[in-house]
């Protein structure tokens, strides 16, 4: 009998093996004095973000081997898992061999780094050789899609009791307050229901990491993402409503003055305070550097804002913004920049921004309804003489990217969460639509297409808790959170697109719920980091990695 248990590490640290080849190949191109020259590494893209691609593909190989050993150790590796296994690891070995796509049109192949003969010895090592031949087979996809359609699911338990009861109590709840109306709200354009936000607030949703102390539940990342999974799949809106507090919350708790913490937290914790982050312009997107949005001393110590930004989430309802500005415009870069706490009153349908000195205009967008999108205009908007982060000037930028780390880990949580949501539509259409006098799920290639999209479920999923429990040890995880919203973005991308393509002509009709995931599906990949971006960040990151170790 094949131990696939054993042969999932095998091949997952074979998978490693390459991916180190090509991190050799990549350092020497973009590194060649032992430091990264960010106009080669700009230059050779393809080669750096396909490197980023490929690390993130052996590291969801490896998180999943993790996952099948713990299923193992539980006695709850059945059936079930033992497919997901050899369908995913049968497919990613085969792109690691072959070429792993970064996106429709764009995949990184070993040729591309000249490593062909390091490719084909991956895949005829013994691990990788089984489950290419062996794994991700017509007859294996069958027997997967058939089990999901009777019901059966992956294992997904922590064998920790609260970790557990945090799942059941939030799928419980996204099932019985958020699903059902979730299309209605998005087709009518409407802000989620104040009363169910306050729901939400009284389950913990807003304090999940906020210290005990301050009125949070004092748990960690990996807490974190179980809320924001099961919320998102329900309704991405309803995981996102989160992620505004997480990102102040973080903010605040780590960079923030004691009075800061005593005043905002608590509220932040309990709901009471919505808050809505502050940070991209219309002319700079990722180019945080370029942000010119000012912030100057006024006569009596107070802070006046004056300047532009876009994409503001939320900025209507919101009674907090954390706003990027600079503080010193004779410092160029990064060093100008500051943050400010800067507080507002909550807008309505009527006076959306009733405040002086601030105006705004709704963005109309395909998805992720449900808080809306507004561009923000500040003209000397007054801000408290204490309402800079920490009390320090010139820190907004680094305060700013210590919180990108727990933003990127939930966001590829919210992916899992809308990936789980296309194929629950996926699979139900797919039971009850009749064709040739049969289900659809009769065909292989629908068939097909749910074996897969739970399998890449699996293994992105595990990448993002492993590389939530990283953080949660207090270890550097930027890599591994940036890899897992990578990941996630396009496995919630591929399997609403696939959803859709079950649904065939109905699933282009506003009607059906597959329309509206497919569109929440495709902002995963542009925010906190269009996937282009993250790429390049996670292929320089471990090239220097890498240099810094060689000049050691």
């Amino acid at each position: 009998m094949t131990d696939w248990i054993s042969l999932s590490a095998e091949a997952a640290n074979a998978a490693r093996d390459l991916a180190d080849a090509v991190h050799s190949k990549v350092s020497d191109t973009i590194a060649p004095e032992g430091k990264v020259d960010a106009a080669i590494a700009e230059r050779e893209q393809h080669m750096v973000h396909g490197f980023a691609w490929i690390s993130t593909t052996a590291e969801a190989l490896f998180a999943t081997a993790g996952w099948a050993k713990r299923a193992n150790e539980t006695e709850c590796f059945g059936a079930v898992e033992e497919l997901i296994l050899k369908v995913g690891f049968g497919e990613y070995c085969a792109q690691l061999a072959g070429g792993v796509p970064m996106n429709q049109t764009e995949v990184a192949r070993p040729a591309d780094f000249g490593l062909t003969e390091q490719a084909r010895a991956f895949a005829a090592s013994k691990a990788a050789r089984v489950f290419i031949e062996r794994g991700n087979t017509p007859d294996n996809r069958a027997a997967l899609a058939a089990r999901l359609a009777d019901g059966e699911r992956p294992f997904e338990g922590f064998g920790d009791e609260t970790l557990d009861m945090i799942r059941e109590q939030f799928r419980a709840f996204t099932k019985d307050r958020i699903a059902p109306k979730a299309h209605e709200w998005h087709l009518a354009d409407d802000l989620i229901p104040i009363e169910v936000v306050k729901e939400m607030a009284d389950l913990g949703v807003f304090g999940v990491c906020i210290a005990e102390e301050y009125g949070g539940l004092g748990l960690g990342k990996l807490a974190m993402c179980l809320v924001s999974e099961e919320l998102s799949r329900g309704w991405i809106c309803a995981g996102s409503l989160g992620t505004r507090s997480e990102i102040a919350g973080e903010l605040i708790g780590e960079n923030g003055t004691e009075e800061q913490k005593a005043k905002f937290l608590p509220k932040l914790a309990d709901g009471s305070i919505l808050p809505t982050a502050v940070f991209t312009e219309p002319d700079t997107g990722s180019d945080l550097a370029s942000v010119r949005t000012r912030a100057s001393k006024a006569d009596g110590g107070s802070w006046l804002i004056n300047g532009a930004k876009t994409w503001i989430t939320h900025a209507a309802r919101a009674d907090l913004m954390t706003v990027l500005c600079r503080t010193d415009p004779k410092t160029p870069g990064y060093g100008g920049l500051s943050m400010l706490l800067a507080e507002k009153t909550r807008g309505t349908d009527e006076a959306p921004f009733p405040d002086e000195g601030i105006a705004g205009d709704e963005i109309e967008v395909l998805g992720y309804r449900g808080m809306k999108e507004y561009t923000l205009g500040f003209d000397d908007f007054e801000v408290a003489p204490d309402g800079i982060l920490g009390g320090a000037e010139g820190q907004g930028f680094k305060q700013l990217m210590r919180t990108f780390e727990g933003a990127r880990i939930q966001t590829a949580a919210r992916a899992i969460g809308v990936g789980w949501n296309a194929f629950d539509l996926g699979l139900a259409y797919a039971l009850e639509r009749k064709q040739f006098g049969k289900n659809l799920l009769a065909f292989p290639r629908v068939s097909d297409k749910l074996a897969m999209m739970v399998s890449e479920l699996v293994m992105a999923r595990e990448l993002t808790y492993s590389s939530a429990r990283h953080k949660d040890k207090g270890e550097r995880c930027d890599i591994e959170a940036g890899m897992a919203k990578l990941l996630g973005a396009r496995v919630a991308w591929a399997n609403a697109d696939n959803a859709l393509q079950i649904h065939g002509g109905n699933g282009y009709a506003m009607e059906y719920q597959i329309s509206r995931v497919l569109c929440d599906a495709r902002i995963l990949n542009i925010f906190e980091g269009a996937g282009e971006i993250q790429a390049h960040v996670i292929g320089r990151g471990l090239a220097s990695t890498m240099s810094n170790r060689a000049a050691a």
